[in-house]
């Protein structure tokens, strides 16, 4: 049986959590109070750096969960998100629109994906 590895576990959540090859991110969000394109970048960066503690990166991404608490944001979204998905390794997305925890939160990102 293989073990499961949980990267910054809290009293609450583990920011990833990995098991037989596979990698889940908890729902990722940039600084509160910040533009929509901030937001996404500091999560983009979040992506990467707990992809690569779990032993992967942004082109073994599966699946993304992008939640915007108003839908209006999807294009500044995208354009984030298109300058730094790569080519060729886009995953498979939805987008929608929620209230997320706080209204200062503006976009949230979730991602499935395979250990390298």
């Amino acid at each position: 049986m293989a073990d499961i590895k949980r990267i910054e576990c809290g009293a609450r959540m583990s920011e990833a959590v990995v098991y037989n090859g596979m990698i889940w991110l908890a729902g990722q969000v940039g600084a509160p109070g910040k533009s929509v394109t901030e937001q996404t970048t500091e999560i983009l960066a979040s992506i990467d750096r707990l992809l690569a503690a779990a032993g992967s990166d942004k082109t073994r991404i599966l699946s993304a969960q992008i939640w915007l608490a108003d839908i209006a944001d999807f294009a500044e979204m995208n354009a984030v998100w298109d300058a730094w998905v790569p080519q060729g390794h886009c995953p498979a997305r939805a987008t929608g629109e929620a209230k997320l925890a706080t209204p200062d939160y503006r976009v949230e990102i979730i991602v499935t994906a395979a250990q390298a």
